[in-house]
């Protein structure tokens, strides 16, 4: 059984080595064409290599499943050196061709292509032996011409080691891969866990709580009891919307931060009435700090259409030197910014302090500039490594 990576580098260099034959062979041929008087023959091993090869690189573009038959490839493959060889009448442009069909051999049978290699030289080695019989060249000449037919093996274990060299790396990067998948996962499923336990979990408790005191009140105090149902039917209905918030969350696509962004503007702004003007630049972001950056877009939005009392808003996202920066702003009422922002929770604005902890959570750190009558300003400035720095102003 060939393994899906070795069959994608054997197709790889197949193609390569079926290349670079008949580039070989050709210009063998063609050198020929000056030595020889009768150019025919030159003429036709060159027309059939062209067109063998073409032939094959067409088969297997077509299917690359061909390299997993192997046997069969290279019996195909040794008659096209006979015919080669026959055309040829044992020219050079034949033993260039056959050094060719041993690096096929051991792209699709590695070291086990030792028979295949030992046939292409003994075959070599008949030719070379008639021709040194029907012709005397110097001995120099001849230790050269001798060593023809080996070039085939050569070829082969070359082809050979790097066809499990390119295997080994395939295999690798695909492990490489699929580990990181399995990280994103987790990553993932932590991150909606985490997000059902701030959310519609702490709910969901608190409804719980109130639905277990309800038979007791019933009986003793009616009033209230009707009263906690009616808290109950309110913290289910929260619950819902959280999830379906989260729901509507997962349908953006945070691997394009700007289109995220400019997709929740349109929608915030549609469903409010309030008109956003929006600046975005194309950025690079790891998925993590794209995810945190549209929920903190996505409530400080919130945050404007309960308290701010705004008739504009305006979101900015661009990239900075080695990092990026997102800005909402809007022509509210504003507020009194605290030193600290931890502050805003007993004053009951768990929102920026969220929002402070998704900074924090991705990296970056969070900025308000707001004062009573003149608006608020949100930035929020992300670093990234220079990589996705550079990444992000080449798509501008």
């Amino acid at each position: 059984m060939v393994s899906v990576g070795r069959a994608v580098a054997a197709a790889a260099l197949a193609r390569a080595v079926l290349i670079g034959r008949a580039a070989a062979t050709v210009t063998a041929a063609a050198a020929g064409l000056l030595l020889v008087h009768d150019r025919v023959p030159v003429i036709a091993v060159i027309a059939l290599v062209v067109l063998a090869t073409a032939a094959q690189l067409a088969a297997l573009g077509r299917w690359p499943g061909l390299v997993t038959r192997r046997l069969a490839a290279i019996a195909l493959d040794s008659v096209l050196v006979l015919v080669v060889l026959a055309v040829s009448h044992g020219g050079v442009a034949y033993f260039c061709y056959a050094a060719g069909a041993g690096a096929v051999a051991g792209v699709l049978l590695g070291l086990r292509a030792l028979p295949v290699w030992a046939a292409h030289a003994a075959l070599g080695f008949t030719v070379i032996a008639e021709m040194l019989r029907r012709t005397e060249p110097p001995v120099d000449l001849v230790a050269f011409v001798v060593a023809f037919p080996m070039a085939g093996a050569l070829a082969g274990v070359g082809a050979a080691v790097a066809t499990s060299v390119l295997t080994h790396q395939l295999e690798l990067s695909t492990q490489l891969v699929a580990s990181a998948q399995r990280s994103a996962v987790a990553s993932e499923r932590a991150r909606l866990a985490r997000e059902l336990h701030d959310s519609v979990t702490k709910t969901l408790r608190g409804v719980s709580l109130a639905a277990l005191a309800l038979p007791s009140l019933l009986r003793r105090q009616p009033a209230l009891a009707e009263h906690l149902a009616g808290t109950v039917v309110a913290g289910a209905t929260a619950a819902a919307a959280q999830a379906r918030e989260l729901l509507e969350e997962m349908r953006f696509d945070v691997r394009n931060l700007a289109a995220s962004v400019d997709e929740l503007c349109r929608a915030w702004s549609a469903s409010t009435g309030i008109p956003v003007q929006v600046s975005v630049a194309a950025v690079d972001s790891p998925d993590s700090v794209s995810y945190e950056l549209t929920r903190i877009l996505r409530e400080a939005l919130a945050n404007v259409a309960r308290h701010a009392g705004a008739r504009q808003v305006a979101v900015r996202l661009a990239p900075r030197p080695h990092g990026l920066v997102l800005e909402i702003s809007d022509d509210g009422v504003g507020f009194t910014v605290p030193a600290d922002l931890t502050g805003l929770q007993s004053a009951g604005h768990f929102g920026i302090v969220g929002m402070n902890e998704r900074a924090r959570t991705a990296g970056g750190a969070l900025r308000i500039a707001s004062a009573p009558g003149y608006g608020t300003r949100i930035t929020v400035s992300v670093p990234l490594d220079d990589r996705a720095h550079r990444r992000s102003v080449g798509a501008l």
